[in-house]
C-alpha cells in the first residue's frame, strides 16, 4: 500500500487536519488579522486605536469594533490611516442603550455624571452576544480586548485564537493593585488619610487608603469585574501596555514573578503618529467646536514666547465643583504666567470669578471642550503641564519633555503621580494635602497652592531646582523617543507582539500535526 492510499484510508477529519497543516507550513506568513475591542471611554478608545494603527503600519490587518458614538470619535483617525494605505477599518455594532438604562446617544463614560457611570459598565455584559457573533463571523487571528471585557477569553477559546489584553493603565498601577489586594496593608489602619508603605515593590512607596480606587480597599461591584479581568489576563497571551522599558521596566520582574503574565511595552504611542499614518489626527477632529478650538489654540500659542505658557487640562472625565473651579482660575491667574486652560463643556461658567476674563484677556486662553492635546504639548510656546495624571496624559507629558504639576482626581491617578513626582522628579504636586480618589472635591486645592506649584517649575527665582526639573523632563522625553525609534525597546515590543501571535498559531498547528501522527 503506497503513501497516497494510506492517506485516503484515514478518517476524513484526520485527512483535513493534515492537509491544513501542510498547506499552512508551505505558505508564507500571511498578514495577521486582529480585532480590537475598546472600552467605552475616550481614554481607553484613543490609545487602543493608536496601537491598531501602529500595528497596521507593520502589516497587520486591524479591525476596531466600536459602537456608533464611539466610532464617530475616532473615525477621522481611522480614515486618515486607511487613506495613507494602511489596512485598518471600523466595524460598528449597536450600543445596548435600553438594556443598560441609558438614553440613545450616550455611549461614552465622559457623557455621564459619576453617579451614573456604573451604567456604562453594566452595558458591557449586554454586548457579549453581538461581539461573539461578529468574532465568530470574521474569525480573526487574535482578539485584543480591553480589560473591561474579561469574557472575551471564553470567545477566544471557542474560536481557537489567542486573546490579548489591552491595559489602559501603567505597570506600576497593576503592581500596586496586586500588592494591596494580596498584602492588605490597610487592614489595621484606622484613618483614610494615613499613608502606609506598599509592600514588595522595587522601591519605597507610600499611599493613603483615600488615594486608592475604592475597589482595592472594599467590596464593590466594579471590584468583582476587576477580579474577573485579572483571571482573564492570566489566561491570555499577555497584556499590551502603553509604556516603555526606560520608564517602567523596573516593575517587570515583580509583574512576572507575582502574576506570571507577559507584557509588551509599545509606547508612548502618541509618538508614533508618523509611522502609523495618523498624520496628527487623534480624537474628536471633525466636530466644528473641536476644529475651532484647535485653530484658536495654535493661533494664540504662536503669539507667545517660547516655553512661557502653562497648559492645564484634566481629561474628558473630570468632575469639579464650582468652588474648586474658582480656586483653579484664581491660581492660574496668580501664577503670573500665560496659560491655556481647557474646561469641560459640562462645567458651564457660573463659577468664574468676577472680572476674571477681562483681567486675563490677551494673556490667557480659556477653552471649553476638546483640544488636540498631543499637538499642544509639543508646541514650543508651552513650558509646563497641569495634569490630572490620567495614564495617557502622563505618557503625553513625558513624551513632550515638559515638567508637570500633578493634580490627580480619581482611579489610579494618585499612583501615577508617584512616577512623576517621586521616581523621576519631573513634576511637583499641586497640593501636599492628602486627598481622595473617590471624591475629588472633598479637599479643595487652593489658588495659592496651585500658583506655588506652577512657580516652582516656571519661575526664574527657583533657579537650579526648577532647571533640574525641566532638565530631567527633557532627558526622559529623549528616552521616550528612543524607545519608539527603530531598534528601541517599544519598537522591539511591537515586533515581539506580532511574532508571538504567529508563534502561538504555529505551535497550535504543530500540536494538531502531532495529534494526527499519534492517531495514525
Amino acid at each position: 500500500m503506497d503513501i497516497e492510499e494510506c492517506f485516503h484510508r484515514l478518517p476524513s477529519r484526520l485527512r483535513l487536519a493534515m492537509s491544513s497543516v501542510a498547506e499552512t507550513d508551505a505558505a508564507d506568513r500571511r498578514p495577521l488579522r486582529l480585532f480590537f475591542i475598546p472600552y467605552f471611554a475616550s481614554g481607553h478608545l484613543i490609545p487602543l486605536v493608536d496601537i491598531a494603527r501602529v500595528l497596521s503600519s507593520r502589516g497587520v490587518d486591524s479591525t476596531i469594533l466600536a459602537t456608533p458614538c464611539n466610532a464617530a470619535l475616532v473615525r477621522a483617525t481611522v480614515d486618515a490611516a486607511a487613506d495613507a494605505g494602511l489596512r485598518i477599518q471600523l466595524l460598528e455594532y449597536p450600543f445596548p442603550s435600553a438594556e443598560s438604562g441609558l438614553p440613545p446617544g450616550v455611549e461614552n463614560i465622559s457623557a455621564l455624571p459619576p453617579a451614573e457611570c456604573h451604567k456604562i459598565d453594566s452595558a458591557i455584559a449586554f454586548t457579549r452576544p453581538t461581539l461573539e457573533h461578529l468574532l465568530g463571523l470574521h474569525h480573526p487571528d487574535a482578539v485584543v480586548a480591553d480589560s473591561h471585557f474579561p469574557w472575551t477569553i471564553d470567545i477566544a477559546r471557542k474560536l481557537g485564537i489567542p486573546r490579548i489584553t489591552f491595559g489602559a493603565v501603567g505597570t506600576l498601577a497593576y503592581c500596586v493593585s496586586h500588592s494591596v489586594l494580596t498584602n492588605q496593608p490597610f487592614k489595621d489602619v484606622i484613618r483614610d488619610d494615613e499613608r502606609v508603605p506598599i509592600p514588595d515593590l522595587p522601591h519605597p512607596l507610600l499611599l493613603a487608603r483615600s488615594e486608592l480606587p475604592d475597589f482595592l480597599v472594599q467590596d464593590t461591584v466594579f471590584g468583582s469585574l476587576m477580579e474577573e479581568a485579572r483571571e482573564a489576563d492570566k489566561a491570555s497571551l499577555g497584556i499590551i501596555i502603553n509604556s516603555f522599558t526606560e520608564f517602567e521596566g523596573i516593575y517587570l520582574d515583580y509583574f512576572h514573578q507575582m502574576l506570571s503574565i507577559k507584557i509588551w511595552f509599545v509606547g508612548p504611542v502618541a509618538l508614533m503618529d508618523s509611522e502609523s499614518g495618523g498624520l496628527g489626527v487623534r480624537g474628536d477632529n471633525v466636530d466644528p467646536v473641536a476644529v475651532a478650538n484647535r485653530g484658536r489654540c495654535l493661533s494664540w500659542l504662536s503669539e507667545q514666547e517660547p516655553s512661557s505658557v502653562v497648559y492645564s487640562c484634566f481629561g474628558s472625565w473630570s468632575q469639579f465643583t464650582g468652588a474648586q473651579l474658582r480656586e483653579m482660575a484664581l491660581g492660574l491667574e496668580a501664577s503670573g504666567h500665560p496659560f491655556l486652560w481647557v474646561v469641560r463643556e459640562a462645567d458651564g461658567a457660573e463659577w468664574m470669578p468676577h472680572g476674571f476674563e477681562q483681567r486675563v484677556k490677551g494673556r490667557r486662553l480659556v477653552l471649553w471642550g476638546w483640544v488636540p492635546q498631543v499637538e499642544l504639548l509639543s508646541h514650543t510656546a508651552v513650558g509646563a503641564f497641569v495634569t490630572h495624571c490620567g495614564w495617557n496624559s502622563i505618557l503625553e507629558g513625558v513624551s513632550s519633555g515638559l515638567p508637570m504639576v500633578t493634580w490627580p482626581i480619581g482611579t489610579e491617578q494618585f499612583i501615577n503621580e508617584k512616577l512623576v513626582v517621586e521616581r523621576f522628579r519631573v513634576g511637583v504636586k499641586a497640593s501636599n494635602s492628602i486627598r481622595s480618589a473617590t471624591d475629588p472635591n472633598r479637599t479643595i486645592v487652593r489658588a495659592a497652592e496651585l500658583a506655588r506649584a506652577i512657580g516652582s517649575i516656571m519661575d526664574a527665582v527657583h533657579g537650579l531646582a526648577a532647571e533640574g526639573t525641566r532638565r530631567r523632563a527633557r532627558e526622559l522625553a529623549e528616552k521616550a523617543r528612543a524607545a519608539v525609534d527603530k531598534g528601541g525597546s517599544s519598537d522591539k515590543g511591537l515586533n515581539n507582539l506580532i511574532e508571538d501571535i504567529y508563534v502561538w498559531h504555529e505551535n497550535k498547528r504543530s500540536a494538531a500535526g502531532k495529534a494526527v501522527d499519534s492517531s495514525i
